[in-house]
């Protein structure tokens, strides 16, 4: 198991960590895992969140 802190996790992203903690908060960013006081993300969580935000243009638009 991949185990990402949440720095680590918005620089997977691309996105910044004050909008990760957002997503988290509002239950739409990907999955998390807490541990004591630390919010991890597994990498396996990040790349299905990404697949699920896939959007395929179609052609000519």
């Amino acid at each position: 198991m991949d185990l990402l802190t949440t720095p680590q996790a918005a620089q997977y992203l691309n996105v910044p960590e004050g909008t990760l903690r957002y997503w988290r908060v509002c239950g739409t960013g990907p999955a998390a895992v807490k541990l004591g006081k630390r919010v991890m993300y597994r990498r396996e969580a990040l790349a299905e969140f990404v697949d699920s935000h896939e959007r395929h243009e179609e052609a000519g638009r």
